[in-house]
């Protein structure tokens, strides 16, 4: 079960990173996804221990998918910087 909202919720996060980075014309769904959970483990590894906001892991809440989207919108940086 956790692995569906992990899903569900690496998709919302995804897509409204890669919507703010102007790249959701570039990507799908799948990428949303890949987004998301990518964005939520550098958002956990990073960011989280930083804030002392706990992760997507603890409990799906506002603050939790704020760092995750936080996470998403660095990892879609990343990308732009590199494909230039």
């Amino acid at each position: 079960m956790n692995i569906i909202i992990y899903l569900i919720a690496g998709a919302i996060v995804g897509y409204i990173a890669s919507r703010i980075m102007h790249t959701n014309s570039q990507q799908g769904t799948l990428l949303d996804i890949v987004v998301g959970v990518i964005g939520a483990f550098i958002a956990g590894y990073f960011i989280s221990p930083l804030l002392g906001i706990g992760t997507i892991n603890d409990a799906v809440t506002l603050p939790t998918m704020l760092v995750t989207l936080v996470g998403a919108v660095i990892l879609l940086w990343i990308v732009k910087a590199v494909r230039r």
